[in-house]
């Protein structure tokens, strides 16, 4: 039998290990060992082809004289940069998609949000679709500004304080995707060679990515497609119904399966699906889109539940149960062309930069969404003729029927009585000794699937801090309960009667990895209401199994927001003493945030409880 990685989910580890006749990046895991020691570090450089390079006691420098402290700053720049673009690449799609709407005619599903930011932003118009329209298009101005002129909604948007600090640093970040190509131009052969410059411009593309590339996507998400709704519903698994045409998708672009969606509940299509013998369609949830679509709710009939985040995709091919992956975006793992091509599964890419190699490709025009349904549909029923019968289906009893999703900054504020009041007074008096943001990726790493994510979560609301998740920790979590009722159990004795009186968890989701973006939002509401500065909250953030490029800007964005950020893998800079400095040190002087790396859960729960502590003494509560 194979080797398998572990995973916090039992299930489906049993699962995975039932199906030895599938690979998966369980498997594979094993077979990438040992580690190179160098990458690890982040002092192997083959930007030239004196190289590949490599530090080490007896060769403290490459060929071309870099060191240490420049290799690491100039791959620790390149991923930040790159995360960054993901960001900007789904906010400038989402922007195109709320403009061709508002060009259209079509109907603003969120008005209340476009009213709001309407107001904030000063935008033009007489109607709703007028002022939509502007509100895209100031959006992409801003995205394609040259470097030296500094985007201007970042003003409007940014907590003042915060932007009083990145105005006093000088990293208020001119037009987003001109800080991307520089530190493209600023990273490669024998440019910079300052370490402490290419971190502050690390921190510029954190400021960029969490403004528009969360921020802003979710507001025109919002305005496109409606706000979120809290809601339990069902998560894992056991979504998936064999009698339904189903359809898995992964990525993170709403705006582009939202006309999908739409086109699945027609009655054309729904007709389709009957004479092929099926009762009509239904989306599988799978990454952080189908998070996205849990949040808003299963609007028209189609959407089944989320059934798991990026490493359970292949695992959940291997069920039988699916009959086309619909992909438009990253944590689409290159691996499932393999278990799509045993289980006959049919692929369809929205988004080339997604592309897959055994996957059609049907571009996505914002203004042709009935057309880009109908194909999908087509496609679907084909898949599902040529398939079913010939393999077998077997899906686990898995996952949780009553999982509490669609957190937003607004639908918490009204939950609330339409004020952060009531929770502020729960802090101050103890009953919730503060609060974690646990948010990100997940990765087969740092114990194995959703291990240290699990652990960490139970181990802070044991502590009586409340817990708020957003991205692929998420989908881990909801699966394992701690988005359900019964999960108040696992708090400490405060938190529990807090649960309870409020008919909550104690962990709320806020959906997807772009849900870090409304976690700003509400740290920031409550830092307005208490008239201090984000670094003074008694509120700290941890991407325990962080994985990608994507993460590391979330994290610059975490840093530039002055929080805490806990790791339990290091990012690829311990080769550099300067850059391991500046991270965990140093950054505490320039924005108030530092990153701490803990790999054990319970001193990992300890520090961040240290922080939370210190915060509250601060602020006298």
């Amino acid at each position: 039998m194979k080797k398998v990685c572990p995973s916090a989910d039992e299930i489906l580890s049993r699962f995975i290990v039932s199906k030895d006749d599938v690979e998966t990046a369980f498997h594979r895991l094993s077979t990438q060992q040992p580690k190179c020691g160098f990458g690890l570090q982040g002092v192997c450089c083959r930007l030239c082809s004196n190289g590949p390079c490599r530090v080490t006691p007896k060769s403290p420098r490459g060929v071309c004289g870099a060191d240490a402290d420049t290799m690491v700053a100039r791959n620790f720049l390149r991923a930040v940069a790159a995360g960054a673009a993901c960001y900007l690449h789904v906010v400038e799609n989402a922007a195109g998609s709320l403009q061709a709407a508002a060009a259209s005619g079509k109907e603003i599903q969120g008005a209340a949000v476009l009213a709001e930011l309407a107001g904030a932003l000063d935008l033009p118009g007489s109607d709703a679709r007028e002022r939509a329209g502007h509100l895209a298009g100031q959006v992409m101005d801003d995205l394609y500004r040259p470097r030296q002129k500094q985007m201007a909604l970042t003003e409007k948007l940014a907590y003042a304080p915060r932007l009083a600090r990145w105005r006093e640093l000088g990293i208020i970040p001119g037009g987003a995707k001109s800080e991307v190509f520089d530190a493209l131009v600023k990273t490669s052969t024998n440019q910079s060679s300052d370490p402490v410059d290419m971190m502050l411009h690390a921190l510029r593309l954190g400021i960029a990515t969490g403004i528009y590339g969360l921020e802003l996507t979710n507001l025109l998400n919002d305005v496109l497609l409606g706000e979120p709704k809290i809601a339990a519903g069902p998560v894992g698994f056991s979504v998936v119904d064999p009698d339904y045409i189903n359809i898995m998708v992964t990525g993170h672009q709403h705006a582009l399966i939202g006309p999908v969606q739409e086109g699945l509940a027609a009655p054309r299509a729904i007709d389709l699906a009957r004479q092929a013998g099926a009762r009509g369609f239904k989306i599988i949830g799978c990454t952080c889109v189908g998070q996205d679509l849990q949040s808003r709710g299963d609007q028209n009939g189609v959407f089944a539940g989320h059934a798991g985040n990026n490493f359970t995709s292949e695992a959940l091919l291997a069920t039988g149960g699916v009959d086309l992956v619909l992909s438009e975006f990253n944590c689409t793992l290159p691996g499932i062309e393999e278990v799509c091509r045993q289980y006959m599964v049919a692929q369809i890419c929205l988004d080339d930069v997604a592309k897959k190699q055994n996957a059609g490709y049907l571009p996505f025009d914002p203004g042709a969404g009935e057309e880009t349904a109908r194909r999908v549909v087509e496609a679907a029923v084909e898949s599902y003729r040529q398939r079913r019968g010939r393999i077998g289906i077997n899906v686990p009893e898995h996952g949780y029927e009553n999982s509490l999703a669609g957190l937003s900054e607004r639908n918490l504020r009204a939950f609330l009585g339409g004020n952060y009041k009531p929770l502020i007074e729960l802090i101050a008096s103890g009953r919730v000794k503060g609060l974690a943001a646990i948010v990100g990726c997940s990765n087969l790493t740092a114990g194995g699937h959703d291990v240290f994510t699990a652990g960490l979560t139970r181990e802070l609301i044991a502590r009586d801090i409340l817990v708020l998740s957003a991205g692929c920790t998420s989908g881990g979590l909801e699966n394992l309960g701690f988005m359900s009722p019964e999960a108040a159990g696992w708090a400490g004795e405060k938190l529990r009667q807090v649960c309870r009186e409020l008919n909550i968890p104690p962990v709320l989701n806020f959906g997807p990895c772009l849900g870090i973006g409304r976690l700003e939002m509400v740290a920031a509401g409550i830092a307005a209401a208490l008239q201090v500065d984000l670094p003074q909250l008694p509120l700290v953030l941890s991407a325990p199994q962080w994985l990608e490029e994507q993460a590391l800007a979330d994290g610059a964005f975490g840093l530039a927001l002055g929080l805490p950020l806990h790791l339990a893998l290091p990012p690829f800079i311990t080769g550099s003493k300067l850059v391991t400095r500046v991270l965990t040190e140093d950054m505490e002087k320039l924005t108030g945030g530092r990153v701490i790396v803990e790999g054990e859960i319970v001193p990992a729960a300890e520090q961040l409880e240290a922080v939370i502590m210190q915060r509250r003494a601060a602020l006298g509560i």
